[in-house]
């Protein structure tokens, strides 16, 4: 049945040939980039009204040409009104072919005739062709099939063809000469189904809305869209079967199948006959399709010599499982659960209520019972049940948690932000590096593609036929170089230090970081890897090597002052320093008892950007591409003056460290070359490796060097390549000997009970804030054989008092 027309000159064209030049859609042609576009006129004049006939719809042609369109049978006819321009130097013949068979020839034409109207019966025609030879000097240029016309051209006058038109019938509903209508048909069918919308198909077996709302229901399940393409077609009389090929992305698995279809041809029309088999072969009546995931094992993370850190652990899940709970009580049920597992009431009854009639609703996932949480009060409550499952865990709940990160359920942002990885109830890995590896340690899941039956009666439980399955690919492993005695000896150390805080230690022959705990005042946050803040005293090791370099050694005499004023602003030296070592001292003494007037005073001999350079030849501030974790690696300004400048001497101003960065300078003067430090060893083989980093955030450090614990982030600082003057051999001998003088003659004289090989230190203590006195940060750095440990406590104190005792404490028990 016609359902409309169609303009030729709006419908894209299978083909369209001319010998030279453009064919204009809706213009007039065009001879050269120079003439204008204007209306397609005939040049007749119509002597009832005077006027040239003019057509905003048509084609314009200047040269032989050809123009093919496909109509899959669907039109029913070609209506068109033929002209030719004036000054035209020769006659046409139009002609319009339907499968290469000759439908219409028009009589000879000559320039100024009257428009002539064209009408062809297409009925029944795939491929309508049009063309109108030129016929100059009476010989005739015969054309291939092709719709619209095939033209001569002389100078710059045109054949111009107007108000063309297709007669369009519905879908599946054209006749047709067979083979071509249900091809038509079957592919019709094929895209239908790719789009899940089947609603204005002619269909035999049930009503077409019908067919439409069940293919939704087969198929919505799924939370995709299937490629559908029909295969070849074999006809039998009145009766088309093809193959129906279907492709489906589920999850990371690729589902592929066909199915048969049939269609049956009544009068004019091919209608589909409507089965479940024709959407999944097997499918039954009333059987839906849905997607159950196969979680892939989880990898694990290794420390030194491959110890299992992360590793499945068993666990309770525990919650309110709906199939032992009547759903009037679920609700009441609902709310004990939440009483008991400290939950937000409200919140958990709002998913207890609004999950299905056979779910379970995980309230807490539990490393075991406890005194509050145990096994005879969950049962208690109706429908409460506890389920002993595994979870990739540390050993410990606390362990490493803001290098590691954790593992859980996937929320709302996490979903959305991962480009179609994650669905909801899916595990993944939240903070340090069980976020960054995620990819790597997630694996890829398996799938299963289940076929459940209607329920019929209440409290049946419906059995599932399993139409696909893919099997899930376990994660990969990370290792790291994490020692689990000395990250547990780390943390209990810090275990009950207030503020924030953290112990780096990392070994100086190979960089390998073995332990970076964050204690408990940092709130989660990584202060181990990511802190921000000014490094105080522990700096005159960098001032010492800038020293050095311009002719000073441990024995060359400083001036220490017991206060100095720089441009205005008075420094002094830290509560108790020593009256007898002030005045004309050795360098050696200056660094051992700390004196800021010292070197504050070597300002003018030591730059700015002396002092960058030595930063760097000691690893700090400097790129860490074997780290593989995010962290903040230190910056050093290369431009300051004045107070600014006189500041960076005493590692405050705009210096700012981290543990870690602080540990690395410290492991260069053992090693006697700048560390690069490493704590992923198989960093290459995640997906996108990004080695160490300084993340982006917010969060924006005071003059001090003062950082939010509590961050998620850190300030975006640049990194600088390795130096290109790193340290030597004889520029860390001098540096440890003068660490080795803050245990023997210095205030750090308890570290010389530590056990085994002799420690070096140097101690730092940095003001900020704005309170009077200022608060400080406490530092403490250290080697011991091939150990460097950095000791940082946030509002500490004096590092000597302060992160003293903590390194001491550590290195003891290290051993």
């Amino acid at each position: 049945m016609p359902v409309g027309s169609v303009y030729a000159s709006e419908t894209p064209w299978v083909q369209a040939l001319n010998g030279y030049g453009v064919i204009g859609k809706n213009v007039a042609n065009k001879d050269s980039a120079s003439s204008p576009d204007k209306p397609l006129t005939i040049n007749y004049t119509d002597p009832a009204t005077g006027q040239q006939p003019v057509f905003s719809k048509g084609l314009g042609v200047h040269a032989p040409s050809k123009i093919t369109y496909y109509l899959g049978g669907k039109c029913t006819s070609f209506t068109s009104q033929v002209g030719l321009e004036s000054g035209f130097g020769g006659n046409i013949i139009f002609k319009v072919n339907v499968d290469g068979v000759n439908k219409y020839q028009s009589r000879t034409y000559t320039p100024g005739f009257a428009p002539e109207t064209v009408s062809v019966d297409l009925t029944c025609a795939p491929k309508p062709d049009a063309d109108s030879p030129f016929n100059r000097r009476r010989k005739k240029l015969s054309g291939e099939p092709g719709i619209m016309s095939q033209m001569g051209k002389l100078k710059k006058h045109s054949l111009v063809l107007g108000l063309v038109s297709l007669v369009m019938a519905g879908s599946l509903t054209a006749c047709d000469d067979g083979r071509s209508g249900a091809e038509g048909a079957a592919k019709q069918l094929a895209s239908s189904l790719a789009a899940l919308d089947v609603g204005q198909l002619a269909v035999d077996g049930k009503d077409a809305a019908a067919a439409n709302d069940q293919l939704k229901a087969v198929f919505g399940g799924l939370n995709a869209k299937p490629a559908v393409e029909s295969g070849d077609v074999k006809l039998d009389g009145d009766t088309a079967t093809f193959p129906l090929n279907y492709s489906w992305n589920i999850g990371s698995a690729k589902w592929e199948y066909s199915s048969e279809a049939t269609l049956k041809k009544s009068g004019d029309k091919w209608a589909v006959q409507w089965t479940p088999a024709l959407l999944a072969p097997e499918l039954a009546e009333g059987e839906t399709l849905s997607v159950k995931t196969v979680p892939a094992q989880r990898g694990q993370i290794l420390g030194a010599g491959d110890a299992p850190i992360v590793e499945d652990r068993p666990v309770f899940r525990v919650g309110i499982d709906k199939t032992k709970v009547p759903a009037e009580q679920a609700d009441a049920s609902a709310r004990a659960m939440a009483a008991l597992l400290g939950l937000d009431a409200e919140e958990y009854a709002k998913q207890v209520a609004a999950s299905g009639p056979q779910a379970f609703v995980e309230g807490i996932v539990l490393r075991a019972y406890t005194a509050e949480i145990t096994e005879a009060k969950i049962e208690a409550i109706p429908g409460g049940s506890s389920i002993l499952d595994s979870m990739a865990l540390a050993p410990t709940r606390t362990f490493a948690r803001a290098l590691l990160g954790s593992v859980g359920q996937a929320s709302a942002e996490q979903i959305e932000n991962s480009n179609g990885a994650l669905r909801a109830g899916d595990t993944t890995g939240t903070g340090g590096l069980q976020q960054k590896y995620d990819s790597l340690l997630r694996g890829k899941d398996g799938v299963e593609v289940l076929a459940t039956p209607e329920v019929k009666s209440e409290g049946e439980t419906p059995g599932t036929k399993v139409f696909f399955s893919s099997l899930p690919s376990p994660g990969t492993t990370l290792k790291t170089t994490l020692d689990l005695k000395l990250q547990q000896l780390a943390e209990e150390t810090l275990a009950k230090v207030g503020p924030a805080s953290a112990i780096v230690a990392l070994k100086p022959s190979t960089g390998a970081v073995v332990a970076a705990a964050s204690g408990p005042g940092s709130n989660g946050y990584n202060t181990a890897l990511l802190g921000q803040y000014a490094p105080g005293s522990t700096f005159k090791i960098v001032d010492s090597l800038a020293m050095f370099r311009n002719g000073a050694t441990p024995d060359s005499k400083v001036e220490c002052p017991s206060t100095l004023t720089v441009d205005g602003r008075t420094f002094k030296n830290a509560e108790g320093y020593p009256a007898s070592s002030l005045g004309s001292v050795a360098l050696r003494d200056a660094f051992a008892h700390s004196c800021n007037t010292a070197f504050i005073n070597a300002r003018d001999a030591v730059s700015q950007d002396q002092l960058e350079s030595a930063a760097q030849a000691l690893g700090v501030a400097v790129e860490a591409p074997k780290l593989g974790a995010d962290a903040f690696l230190g910056s050093v300004p290369g431009a300051a003056e004045g107070t600014e400048h006189a500041a960076s001497m005493i590692g405050q101003g705009k210096v700012l460290f981290s543990p870690l960065s602080a540990a690395v300078m410290a492991a260069s003067v053992a090693n006697g070359a700048p560390v690069s430090p490493q704590l992923v060893l198989n960093a290459d083989a995640a997906q996108n490796p990004d080695g160490a980093r300084n993340p982006s955030s917010s969060a924006t450090p005071t003059e001090s060097g003062n950082a939010s614990p509590s961050s998620a982030s850190v300030s975006a600082v640049p990194v600088s390549p390795a130096s290109t003057k790193p340290i030597t051999k004889d520029e860390a001998a001098a540096l440890s000997d003068m660490m080795r003088a803050v245990v023997t003659s210095g205030h750090a004289g308890f570290l010389a009970e530590v056990p085994g090989t002799p420690v070096g230190a140097k101690t730092g203590t940095a003001e900020f804030g704005n309170d009077n006195p200022p608060k400080t940060h406490a530092w403490i750095v250290a080697t011991h054989g091939d150990l460097a440990v950095a000791v940082f406590v946030e509002e500490g104190g004096l590092g000597a008092t302060t992160s003293g005792p903590l390194l001491k404490s550590f290195l003891t028990a290290a051993g």
